[in-house]
Protein backbone atom coordinates (compact mmCIF):
# COMPACT_ATOMS: atom_id res chain seq x y z
CA UNK A 1 0.00 0.00 0.00
CA UNK A 2 1.29 3.44 -0.55
CA UNK A 3 -0.39 6.70 0.77
CA UNK A 4 -0.37 10.04 -0.44
CA UNK A 5 -0.89 13.39 1.48
CA UNK A 6 -2.58 16.28 -0.12
CA UNK A 7 -3.03 19.63 1.61
CA UNK A 8 -5.58 22.15 0.03
CA UNK A 9 -5.53 25.90 1.06
CA UNK A 10 -9.35 26.09 0.39
CA UNK A 11 -10.52 24.87 3.78
CA UNK A 12 -7.01 23.93 5.37
CA UNK A 13 -7.92 20.54 4.72
CA UNK A 14 -6.26 16.86 4.19
CA UNK A 15 -6.62 14.13 1.61
CA UNK A 16 -5.28 11.42 1.83
CA UNK A 17 -4.67 8.75 -1.39
CA UNK A 18 -4.75 5.22 -1.21
CA UNK A 19 -3.30 2.70 -3.53
CA UNK A 20 -1.14 -0.29 -4.52
CA UNK A 21 2.36 0.35 -5.31
CA UNK A 22 1.94 -0.49 -9.25
CA UNK A 23 -1.09 1.75 -9.81
CA UNK A 24 -4.13 0.64 -10.27
CA UNK A 25 -7.84 0.99 -7.92
CA UNK A 26 -7.22 3.62 -5.26
CA UNK A 27 -9.22 5.05 -2.63
CA UNK A 28 -9.56 8.75 -1.40
CA UNK A 29 -10.06 9.95 1.75
CA UNK A 30 -11.80 12.98 2.48
CA UNK A 31 -11.84 14.92 -0.72
CA UNK A 32 -12.10 18.58 0.36
CA UNK A 33 -11.03 19.69 -3.26
CA UNK A 34 -10.32 18.52 -6.59
CA UNK A 35 -7.96 20.86 -8.33
CA UNK A 36 -4.96 20.13 -11.06
CA UNK A 37 -1.77 19.14 -7.97
CA UNK A 38 -4.57 16.18 -6.89
CA UNK A 39 -5.23 15.14 -9.81
CA UNK A 40 -1.49 14.94 -11.37
CA UNK A 41 -1.29 12.84 -8.09
CA UNK A 42 -3.70 10.61 -8.96
CA UNK A 43 -2.86 10.11 -12.93
CA UNK A 44 0.88 10.28 -12.33
CA UNK A 45 0.77 6.77 -9.97
CA UNK A 46 -1.15 5.13 -12.32
CA UNK A 47 -4.17 5.69 -9.89
CA UNK A 48 -7.85 5.12 -11.02
CA UNK A 49 -9.75 6.21 -8.00
CA UNK A 50 -13.18 3.72 -7.30
CA UNK A 51 -13.80 4.71 -3.66
CA UNK A 52 -13.80 7.86 -1.57
CA UNK A 53 -14.39 8.02 1.95
CA UNK A 54 -15.83 10.64 4.32
CA UNK A 55 -14.80 11.22 7.70
CA UNK A 56 -18.24 13.38 7.63
CA UNK A 57 -20.35 15.41 5.92
CA UNK A 58 -18.52 19.16 5.87
CA UNK A 59 -17.79 20.73 3.01
CA UNK A 60 -13.90 21.15 3.61
CA UNK A 61 -13.92 17.14 3.59
CA UNK A 62 -16.19 16.67 0.63
CA UNK A 63 -16.43 19.35 -1.71
CA UNK A 64 -13.70 17.34 -4.22
CA UNK A 65 -16.62 14.75 -4.83
CA UNK A 66 -18.40 17.57 -7.28
CA UNK A 67 -14.97 17.30 -9.68
CA UNK A 68 -14.18 13.52 -8.61
CA UNK A 69 -17.14 12.05 -9.66
CA UNK A 70 -17.21 14.04 -13.32
CA UNK A 71 -13.66 12.01 -13.59
CA UNK A 72 -14.42 8.96 -11.99
CA UNK A 73 -16.73 6.44 -11.05
CA UNK A 74 -16.56 6.17 -7.72
CA UNK A 75 -18.28 4.88 -4.86
CA UNK A 76 -18.59 7.19 -1.81
CA UNK A 77 -18.70 5.80 1.47
CA UNK A 78 -19.94 8.00 4.64
CA UNK A 79 -22.01 7.94 8.22
CA UNK A 80 -25.18 9.16 5.94
CA UNK A 81 -27.17 8.38 3.00
CA UNK A 82 -26.75 11.48 0.99
CA UNK A 83 -23.89 13.95 1.04
CA UNK A 84 -23.62 17.71 -1.41
CA UNK A 85 -26.68 15.25 -2.73
CA UNK A 86 -24.83 12.83 -3.61
CA UNK A 87 -25.95 8.81 -2.57
CA UNK A 88 -23.13 7.51 -0.52
CA UNK A 89 -22.89 4.00 1.15
CA UNK A 90 -24.03 4.38 4.90
CA UNK A 91 -21.26 2.96 6.46
CA UNK A 92 -21.99 1.89 10.59
CA UNK A 93 -19.42 2.07 12.83
CA UNK A 94 -17.75 -1.19 13.53
CA UNK A 95 -18.48 -2.26 10.05
CA UNK A 96 -15.59 -3.44 7.86
CA UNK A 97 -14.88 -2.12 4.60
CA UNK A 98 -12.84 -4.13 1.68
CA UNK A 99 -11.10 -1.96 -0.66
CA UNK A 100 -9.22 -2.50 -3.68
CA UNK A 101 -7.85 -5.27 -1.36
CA UNK A 102 -7.09 -2.81 1.55
CA UNK A 103 -9.55 -3.63 4.66
CA UNK A 104 -10.52 -0.10 6.52
CA UNK A 105 -12.48 -0.43 9.57
CA UNK A 106 -15.00 2.65 11.03
CA UNK A 107 -15.42 3.55 14.32
CA UNK A 108 -17.99 6.11 15.01
CA UNK A 109 -17.63 8.89 17.24
CA UNK A 110 -20.03 11.19 18.41
CA UNK A 111 -19.46 14.89 19.13
CA UNK A 112 -18.01 16.62 16.45
CA UNK A 113 -20.51 15.74 14.13
CA UNK A 114 -23.73 12.62 14.50
CA UNK A 115 -21.87 11.71 11.26
CA UNK A 116 -18.19 11.23 12.35
CA UNK A 117 -16.29 8.14 11.07
CA UNK A 118 -12.38 7.38 11.92
CA UNK A 119 -11.18 4.83 9.72
CA UNK A 120 -8.24 2.44 10.35
CA UNK A 121 -5.97 0.44 7.89
CA UNK A 122 -3.11 -1.41 8.71
CA UNK A 123 -1.23 1.37 11.34
CA UNK A 124 -2.84 4.13 9.87
CA UNK A 125 -5.94 6.05 11.01
CA UNK A 126 -7.78 8.85 9.58
CA UNK A 127 -9.47 10.46 12.19
CA UNK A 128 -11.48 13.77 10.17
CA UNK A 129 -12.20 16.34 12.87
CA UNK A 130 -12.59 14.67 15.38
CA UNK A 131 -9.17 14.93 16.76
CA UNK A 132 -5.55 15.92 15.49
CA UNK A 133 -2.38 16.57 16.78
CA UNK A 134 -2.75 18.34 20.28
CA UNK A 135 -6.21 19.14 19.93
CA UNK A 136 -9.82 17.45 19.44
CA UNK A 137 -12.37 18.89 16.87
CA UNK A 138 -15.28 21.33 17.45
CA UNK A 139 -18.26 21.06 18.85
CA UNK A 140 -21.61 22.92 19.24
CA UNK A 141 -21.86 22.88 23.09
CA UNK A 142 -20.57 21.54 26.16
CA UNK A 143 -22.41 18.33 25.90
CA UNK A 144 -21.39 17.44 22.86
CA UNK A 145 -17.78 18.28 23.64
CA UNK A 146 -17.84 15.91 26.47
CA UNK A 147 -19.30 13.24 24.28
CA UNK A 148 -16.86 13.56 21.85
CA UNK A 149 -13.96 13.28 24.44
CA UNK A 150 -14.75 10.50 25.93
CA UNK A 151 -16.03 8.57 22.58
CA UNK A 152 -12.46 9.19 22.23
CA UNK A 153 -10.90 7.11 25.58
CA UNK A 154 -13.27 5.00 24.83
CA UNK A 155 -12.85 4.01 21.41
CA UNK A 156 -9.80 4.95 20.15
CA UNK A 157 -7.58 6.06 23.42
CA UNK A 158 -7.89 1.69 24.11
CA UNK A 159 -6.48 0.68 20.72
CA UNK A 160 -2.43 0.00 20.11
CA UNK A 161 -0.49 3.06 20.27
CA UNK A 162 1.57 2.53 17.41
CA UNK A 163 -1.31 3.81 14.80
CA UNK A 164 -0.46 6.78 12.82
CA UNK A 165 -2.55 9.41 13.08
CA UNK A 166 -3.71 11.60 9.76
CA UNK A 167 -6.59 14.06 10.66
CA UNK A 168 -8.30 16.28 8.93
CA UNK A 169 -6.49 19.37 9.50
CA UNK A 170 -3.56 20.01 10.50
CA UNK A 171 0.12 17.78 10.70
CA UNK A 172 0.05 13.95 11.09
CA UNK A 173 0.74 12.40 14.70
CA UNK A 174 0.78 9.71 16.37
CA UNK A 175 -1.64 7.64 18.91
CA UNK A 176 0.69 7.33 21.46
CA UNK A 177 1.70 11.15 21.14
CA UNK A 178 -1.94 12.28 21.36
CA UNK A 179 -2.22 10.12 24.72
CA UNK A 180 0.68 12.32 26.21
CA UNK A 181 0.09 15.25 24.98
CA UNK A 182 -3.47 16.04 23.85
CA UNK A 183 -4.52 18.30 26.88
CA UNK A 184 -8.17 16.92 26.21
CA UNK A 185 -7.15 13.51 26.19
CA UNK A 186 -3.89 12.85 28.48
CA UNK A 187 -6.11 12.91 31.82
CA UNK A 188 -6.97 9.13 31.25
Amino acid sequence: MRLFFHFSVAGFSNTYLLGPDDGGNAIIIDPGTMNVALLDLIESNGYYVTSALLTHAHESHAYGLKTLTKIYDITIYAGTDTVLDFECVKVAGGETLDLSGLKFRAIDIKGHSSDSLIYTVGNCMFTGDTFSSGTIGSAPNSYARELLINEIKSKILSLDINYLVFPGHGSPSTLEAEQLINPALSDH
